[in-house]
């Protein structure tokens, strides 16, 4: 299979997912602002929507969106116990899966992240992130992972509180989601995503740069 990818950008999820999983893969990194790939050719041809992540399966399907790009990666490979049985832990797996792609990712990173928001989208963004650390304050005392182990909704997360510095959200107020966010970014497949994804974004703006100068 291929992971079509952005660096640091939510695709990361499924890149920690592969290694927890020690799942043989590709990687091909998309260019989002040009929207095209390492080839010359258009990303848009893959995805209309030039968004990541996009998987090619080993028989040629494209899956699209996050969340069912990783349970399809737990679902194949079972024996990393990334995903739980259907069953009452796998409700609990859609219920994270869905708090951070929702209430997280695109309720309040997003409009950070997007140069284009205006400022007051932004400020609304920011206001609402409070509540939602606060789910995750309570929900994450006396636990170390949102569910009984390591999840792809850890993956998911752990991706999306990395953004935090970038944006300018304050997790000092909640001491558990740091220590979290720590104890996550010392998983060795999370800190081998993170460091190569970190050199890959180095790599990409440095490019852009020598472009624009």
């Amino acid at each position: 299979m291929d992971l079509y990818f952005s660096p640091l950008a939510c695709s990361m999820a499924t890149r920690i997912a592969i290694y927890e999983a020690g799942a043989p893969a590709g990687f091909i990194q998309a260019d989002l602002k040009a929207k095209l790939l390492p080839d010359g050719s258009s990303f848009l041809d893959v995805n209309p929507l030039g968004q990541v992540p996009v998987l090619r399966t080993d028989d040629g399907e494209l899956v699209f969106e996050n969340q069912a790009i990783l349970q399809h990666v737990a679902d194949a490979f079972p024996e990393a116990g990334l995903a739980p049985p259907p069953g009452r832990e796998r409700t609990r797996l859609h219920r994270w899966l869905s708090f951070v792609g929702t209430e997280l990712h695109k309720a309040v990173f997003v409009p950070l992240l997007d140069r284009r928001s205006p400022p007051e989208v932004k400020e609304y963004a920011r206001a609402r992130a409070p509540s939602r650390m606060t789910v995750l304050e309570r929900h994450l005392t006396g636990r170390d992972a949102l569910l009984d182990r390591f999840t792809v909704a850890d993956a998911y997360l752990v991706t999306v509180l990395n953004w935090s510095p970038a944006v300018g959200i304050d997790l000092a107020p909640f001491p558990t989601v740091c220590a979290y966010l720590d104890r996550m970014q010392r998983n060795p497949s999370v800190a081998r995503a993170l460091a190569e994804e970190r050199a890959l974004f180095a790599e990409e703006q440095a490019r852009r740069a020598a472009v624009a100068s």
